[in-house]
């Protein structure tokens, strides 16, 4: 149990517990590919850092918030894995630092235009959303919809000539959100009954989440490919996308989902994704 007064175990840091509750896996992956994005759409050297950094801090606050309020929910099915969850850190303190990195994640965007501040608080308020509740109800893919579709335009919005970024990149960002939740939430579908967290994937079962989330991300891909042009890259990574997307749906098809179908439809998200940096 996590109570106002918990205080971090003996040899573990505050810093480090802090940083373990923020998801720090999908933090660094979403802030390396706002590098990336902001790379290509040709984002200059000052601004791309201020992106980049408003992007790390706009994650961290996701991340603690997500585990800030989950920790009565975590704590009564065992996950001491968890900081909070496990007493090394308040809920109390790892949200209020989570308030502080959105302030942080606002400020740093401010220099890159009203474009970008505003595009940046929509996708934040929409992952807060998530974390508040929206997570229990059949809408609960609706902010990875809306946060990752607007992901693209980060880049675009921190240009000289600032503009959303195209429809076709856009879809993709939707998609590849899209994936991220249906497969992600499929690993703790069990731990998320038990506490009566009922989303969009728990309703549809672990099987169907996997198959939906397969044709996505080939819709994405599809969208990248017709909306970028054909090169010699794109085709490569048009083609491995859909090549590892079936080879999710036949093997969840043929026995029940386990970690080879989840790791298998990751891949197939970050080739989604890398085919959007390069288009």
């Amino acid at each position: 149990m996590t109570d106002a007064t918990a205080t971090p175990r003996a040899g573990t840091s505050l810093a480090r517990s802090l940083w373990a509750s923020t998801h720090p896996g999908p933090t660094l992956v979403v802030t390396v590919l706002s590098l990336a994005l902001g790379k290509a759409a040709g984002v200059g050297p000052v601004h791309l850092g201020l992106l980049v950094a408003a992007v790390f801090a706009g994650q961290v606050s996701v991340g603690l918030s997500n585990d800030a309020i989950d920790a009565a929910r975590d704590a009564a099915v065992g996950r001491n894995d968890k900081p909070i969850a496990g007493g090394e850190v308040t809920a109390g303190r790892a949200l209020a630092v989570a308030v502080g990195a959105v302030v942080v994640a606002l400020a740093l965007s401010l220099p890159l235009g009203s474009g970008l501040v505003a595009a940046h608080a929509v996708a934040l308020a929409s992952a807060w959303a998530y974390n508040a509740g929206l997570k229990s109800t059949p809408f609960s893919i609706a902010p990875f919809l809306l946060s990752f579709g607007l992901f693209p335009s980060f880049a675009t919005l921190s240009t000289t000539s600032p503009a959303l970024a195209a429809p076709w990149a856009t879809a993709a960002g939707a998609a590849l959100g899209a994936a991220v939740h249906l497969t992600n939430v499929v690993r703790d579908l069990d731990d998320d009954r038990r506490t009566g967290v009922r989303g969009l994937p728990h309703r549809l079962g672990a099987r169907a989440s996997v198959l939906l989330a397969a044709v996505g991300i080939v819709v994405g891909a599809a969208a990248v490919f017709v909306g970028a042009g054909a090169t010699v890259l794109g085709i490569l990574f048009f083609v491995a996308v859909v090549a590892v997307a079936l080879a999710t749906v036949v093997l969840v098809l043929v026995r029940p989902p386990g970690r080879a179908v989840f790791q298998l439809t990751m891949l197939a998200a970050l080739l989604l994704a890398a085919q959007l940096v390069i288009a």
